[in-house]
Protein backbone atom coordinates (compact mmCIF):
# COMPACT_ATOMS: atom_id res chain seq x y z
CA UNK A 1 0.00 0.00 0.00
CA UNK A 2 1.30 3.03 -1.32
CA UNK A 3 0.56 6.60 -0.73
CA UNK A 4 1.62 10.08 -1.39
CA UNK A 5 3.79 12.64 1.62
CA UNK A 6 4.92 15.70 1.57
CA UNK A 7 7.00 17.64 4.31
CA UNK A 8 9.69 20.70 4.17
CA UNK A 9 13.69 19.51 3.72
CA UNK A 10 14.13 21.55 7.49
CA UNK A 11 15.96 19.13 10.25
CA UNK A 12 12.84 19.05 12.47
CA UNK A 13 10.53 17.64 9.63
CA UNK A 14 13.06 15.39 8.23
CA UNK A 15 14.01 14.16 11.95
CA UNK A 16 10.46 13.30 12.07
CA UNK A 17 9.58 11.00 8.98
CA UNK A 18 13.34 9.57 8.56
CA UNK A 19 12.90 6.07 9.93
CA UNK A 20 9.26 6.11 7.95
CA UNK A 21 10.36 7.18 4.64
CA UNK A 22 13.17 5.32 4.93
CA UNK A 23 11.83 2.07 6.74
CA UNK A 24 14.35 2.10 9.84
CA UNK A 25 10.94 0.78 11.35
CA UNK A 26 8.37 -1.79 10.18
CA UNK A 27 5.50 -0.06 8.55
CA UNK A 28 3.24 -2.79 7.93
CA UNK A 29 3.05 -2.53 4.76
CA UNK A 30 2.58 0.77 4.02
CA UNK A 31 5.08 2.75 1.84
CA UNK A 32 5.44 6.36 1.07
CA UNK A 33 6.35 8.46 -2.19
CA UNK A 34 7.94 11.99 -0.90
CA UNK A 35 7.87 15.14 -1.70
CA UNK A 36 9.93 17.60 -0.46
CA UNK A 37 9.06 21.51 -0.33
CA UNK A 38 8.83 24.46 1.42
CA UNK A 39 6.22 25.03 3.43
CA UNK A 40 4.19 27.71 1.75
CA UNK A 41 4.04 25.18 -1.70
CA UNK A 42 2.91 22.79 0.67
CA UNK A 43 -0.01 24.82 1.79
CA UNK A 44 -0.48 25.01 -1.79
CA UNK A 45 -0.72 21.63 -2.45
CA UNK A 46 -3.27 20.78 0.37
CA UNK A 47 -5.92 23.17 -0.98
CA UNK A 48 -5.41 21.95 -4.33
CA UNK A 49 -5.94 18.36 -2.18
CA UNK A 50 -2.79 17.11 -4.13
CA UNK A 51 -0.94 14.71 -1.46
CA UNK A 52 -2.81 11.83 0.69
CA UNK A 53 -0.39 13.02 3.97
CA UNK A 54 1.05 16.11 4.33
CA UNK A 55 2.71 18.98 6.68
CA UNK A 56 0.83 21.99 6.42
CA UNK A 57 1.13 25.30 8.30
CA UNK A 58 -1.67 25.39 10.21
CA UNK A 59 -2.48 28.86 9.02
CA UNK A 60 -4.36 27.25 5.74
CA UNK A 61 -5.68 24.53 8.01
CA UNK A 62 -9.49 26.31 8.03
CA UNK A 63 -9.45 25.83 4.25
CA UNK A 64 -8.50 22.35 3.83
CA UNK A 65 -10.35 20.85 6.92
CA UNK A 66 -13.04 20.03 4.98
CA UNK A 67 -10.92 17.58 2.79
CA UNK A 68 -8.17 16.47 5.20
CA UNK A 69 -8.03 15.32 8.73
CA UNK A 70 -5.56 16.30 11.45
CA UNK A 71 -3.56 13.90 12.76
CA UNK A 72 -2.17 13.95 16.28
CA UNK A 73 1.54 13.19 15.42
CA UNK A 74 4.14 14.87 13.44
CA UNK A 75 3.42 18.54 13.76
CA UNK A 76 5.18 20.84 15.18
CA UNK A 77 4.10 23.06 18.33
CA UNK A 78 5.30 24.38 21.67
CA UNK A 79 6.51 27.37 23.67
CA UNK A 80 9.44 29.62 22.45
CA UNK A 81 9.21 28.38 18.85
CA UNK A 82 7.40 31.24 17.25
CA UNK A 83 8.29 33.34 14.48
CA UNK A 84 10.86 36.06 14.70
CA UNK A 85 10.36 40.12 13.12
CA UNK A 86 13.67 41.40 12.31
CA UNK A 87 14.84 44.17 10.81
CA UNK A 88 18.63 46.27 10.43
CA UNK A 89 20.18 47.75 13.22
CA UNK A 90 18.66 51.49 13.51
CA UNK A 91 15.57 50.80 11.37
CA UNK A 92 13.39 50.56 13.92
CA UNK A 93 10.26 52.78 12.87
CA UNK A 94 6.26 51.81 12.81
CA UNK A 95 6.07 48.34 12.21
CA UNK A 96 2.65 49.82 10.47
CA UNK A 97 4.76 51.82 7.96
CA UNK A 98 7.23 49.67 7.08
CA UNK A 99 7.18 47.25 4.60
CA UNK A 100 7.51 43.40 5.97
CA UNK A 101 8.42 39.94 3.85
CA UNK A 102 6.39 37.17 5.06
CA UNK A 103 6.98 33.76 4.41
CA UNK A 104 4.13 32.53 2.42
CA UNK A 105 0.60 34.26 2.47
CA UNK A 106 -0.87 31.10 4.28
CA UNK A 107 1.91 30.65 6.47
CA UNK A 108 1.68 30.27 10.32
CA UNK A 109 3.79 32.99 10.69
CA UNK A 110 1.25 35.40 8.41
CA UNK A 111 -1.50 34.55 10.48
CA UNK A 112 0.64 35.66 13.62
CA UNK A 113 1.89 38.31 12.34
CA UNK A 114 -1.11 39.73 11.51
CA UNK A 115 -2.58 39.02 14.81
CA UNK A 116 0.26 41.08 16.09
CA UNK A 117 -0.18 43.86 13.48
CA UNK A 118 -3.46 44.46 12.04
CA UNK A 119 -3.20 47.18 10.20
CA UNK A 120 0.13 46.48 8.50
CA UNK A 121 -0.32 45.91 5.00
CA UNK A 122 2.48 46.31 3.00
CA UNK A 123 3.47 42.84 2.81
CA UNK A 124 5.81 40.77 0.24
CA UNK A 125 5.17 36.90 0.04
CA UNK A 126 8.59 35.05 -0.04
CA UNK A 127 10.25 31.94 0.30
CA UNK A 128 11.79 31.81 4.06
CA UNK A 129 15.09 31.21 3.33
CA UNK A 130 14.91 34.47 0.58
CA UNK A 131 13.84 36.99 3.57
CA UNK A 132 16.93 37.63 5.83
CA UNK A 133 18.95 38.66 2.22
CA UNK A 134 15.54 40.73 1.57
CA UNK A 135 15.75 42.79 4.20
CA UNK A 136 19.86 42.94 4.17
CA UNK A 137 19.70 44.53 0.82
CA UNK A 138 16.92 47.31 1.56
CA UNK A 139 14.57 45.03 -1.05
CA UNK A 140 11.98 45.58 2.47
CA UNK A 141 12.22 46.87 5.86
CA UNK A 142 11.45 44.13 8.10
CA UNK A 143 10.91 40.47 7.32
CA UNK A 144 9.35 37.76 9.73
CA UNK A 145 11.89 34.39 9.53
CA UNK A 146 11.25 31.02 10.57
CA UNK A 147 13.22 27.76 10.88
CA UNK A 148 16.68 27.93 11.18
CA UNK A 149 16.73 31.59 10.15
CA UNK A 150 16.31 32.28 13.80
CA UNK A 151 19.47 31.08 14.26
CA UNK A 152 21.42 32.47 11.83
CA UNK A 153 19.74 36.29 11.99
CA UNK A 154 22.57 38.07 14.71
CA UNK A 155 25.33 36.76 12.67
CA UNK A 156 24.16 38.54 9.91
CA UNK A 157 23.58 41.75 11.82
CA UNK A 158 20.12 41.64 11.94
CA UNK A 159 18.09 42.55 15.04
CA UNK A 160 14.66 41.43 16.31
CA UNK A 161 11.92 44.06 16.78
CA UNK A 162 9.47 41.49 18.54
CA UNK A 163 8.70 37.18 18.91
CA UNK A 164 5.50 37.06 17.48
CA UNK A 165 5.88 33.85 19.51
CA UNK A 166 5.76 35.00 22.69
CA UNK A 167 3.12 38.22 21.50
CA UNK A 168 0.89 35.01 21.37
CA UNK A 169 2.07 32.98 24.45
CA UNK A 170 1.64 36.20 26.37
CA UNK A 171 -1.76 37.36 25.24
CA UNK A 172 -3.71 33.42 24.77
CA UNK A 173 -1.76 31.34 27.41
CA UNK A 174 -1.30 28.75 25.10
CA UNK A 175 1.64 26.82 23.18
CA UNK A 176 2.07 28.32 19.44
CA UNK A 177 0.64 25.82 16.99
CA UNK A 178 3.03 26.32 13.95
CA UNK A 179 2.06 23.09 11.70
CA UNK A 180 0.61 19.72 11.60
CA UNK A 181 0.44 16.66 9.80
CA UNK A 182 -3.12 15.95 7.45
CA UNK A 183 -4.45 12.73 5.90
CA UNK A 184 -7.24 13.01 2.81
CA UNK A 185 -10.46 11.75 4.53
CA UNK A 186 -10.66 9.47 1.53
CA UNK A 187 -8.46 7.34 3.28
CA UNK A 188 -9.71 4.43 5.39
CA UNK A 189 -9.75 6.03 8.93
CA UNK A 190 -8.20 2.29 9.94
CA UNK A 191 -4.98 3.41 7.60
CA UNK A 192 -4.93 6.92 8.70
CA UNK A 193 -5.04 5.59 12.33
CA UNK A 194 -2.15 3.40 11.56
CA UNK A 195 0.16 5.95 9.81
CA UNK A 196 -0.29 8.39 12.73
CA UNK A 197 1.04 5.89 15.38
CA UNK A 198 4.12 5.16 12.50
CA UNK A 199 4.84 9.06 12.84
CA UNK A 200 4.80 8.78 16.35
CA UNK A 201 7.42 5.53 16.15
CA UNK A 202 9.46 7.28 13.86
CA UNK A 203 9.96 10.02 16.23
CA UNK A 204 10.30 7.71 18.80
CA UNK A 205 13.27 5.77 16.72
CA UNK A 206 14.70 9.28 15.98
CA UNK A 207 14.75 10.14 19.56
CA UNK A 208 16.30 6.99 20.36
CA UNK A 209 19.23 7.52 18.33
CA UNK A 210 19.94 11.26 18.67
CA UNK A 211 21.97 13.26 19.24
CA UNK A 212 23.55 11.76 15.92
CA UNK A 213 22.01 13.53 12.88
CA UNK A 214 20.77 10.80 10.57
CA UNK A 215 22.24 11.26 6.66
CA UNK A 216 18.88 12.16 5.86
CA UNK A 217 18.46 15.12 8.10
CA UNK A 218 21.97 16.12 6.54
CA UNK A 219 21.58 16.07 3.21
CA UNK A 220 17.95 17.92 3.05
CA UNK A 221 20.02 20.82 4.91
CA UNK A 222 21.15 23.09 2.37
CA UNK A 223 24.84 23.41 4.44
CA UNK A 224 23.22 23.89 7.50
CA UNK A 225 26.14 23.38 10.23
CA UNK A 226 25.29 20.02 12.74
CA UNK A 227 25.18 22.33 15.56
CA UNK A 228 22.20 24.56 13.78
CA UNK A 229 20.59 21.12 12.45
CA UNK A 230 20.54 20.04 16.51
CA UNK A 231 19.20 23.68 17.21
CA UNK A 232 16.72 23.05 14.78
CA UNK A 233 15.33 19.70 16.20
CA UNK A 234 15.56 20.69 20.06
CA UNK A 235 13.55 23.79 19.24
CA UNK A 236 10.66 21.99 17.21
CA UNK A 237 10.56 18.35 17.92
CA UNK A 238 9.05 17.87 21.43
CA UNK A 239 6.08 16.30 23.25
CA UNK A 240 3.65 17.37 21.20
CA UNK A 241 5.31 16.58 18.03
CA UNK A 242 4.72 12.96 19.78
CA UNK A 243 0.92 13.50 20.69
CA UNK A 244 -1.34 17.11 20.21
CA UNK A 245 -2.70 15.90 23.25
CA UNK A 246 -5.39 18.22 24.44
CA UNK A 247 -3.54 21.42 25.13
CA UNK A 248 -2.28 21.01 21.42
CA UNK A 249 -5.73 20.80 20.29
CA UNK A 250 -6.99 23.85 22.36
CA UNK A 251 -4.04 25.78 20.81
CA UNK A 252 -5.09 25.00 17.17
CA UNK A 253 -8.18 25.91 17.84
CA UNK A 254 -7.71 28.99 19.16
CA UNK A 255 -5.41 30.06 16.56
CA UNK A 256 -7.53 28.99 13.47
CA UNK A 257 -10.63 30.76 15.29
CA UNK A 258 -9.21 34.08 15.85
Amino acid sequence: MKFSLAFSPCPNDTFIFDALVNQKIDTKGISFEVFLEDVQTLNEWAMQGKMDFSKISYGVWNKVNHQYSLLNSGGALGKGVGPLLITKPGNINSVNDMTIAIPGENTTAHLLFSLAYPNATKKVFKVFHEIENAVLNGEVDAGVIIHENRFTYEEKGLVKIVDLGTYWEETQQLPIPLGGIIAKKTIDPAIIQQVDALIKQSIEYAFAHYPTVAPFVSEHAQEMSEEVMRQHINLYVNNFSLDLGDEGLQAVEKLTHN
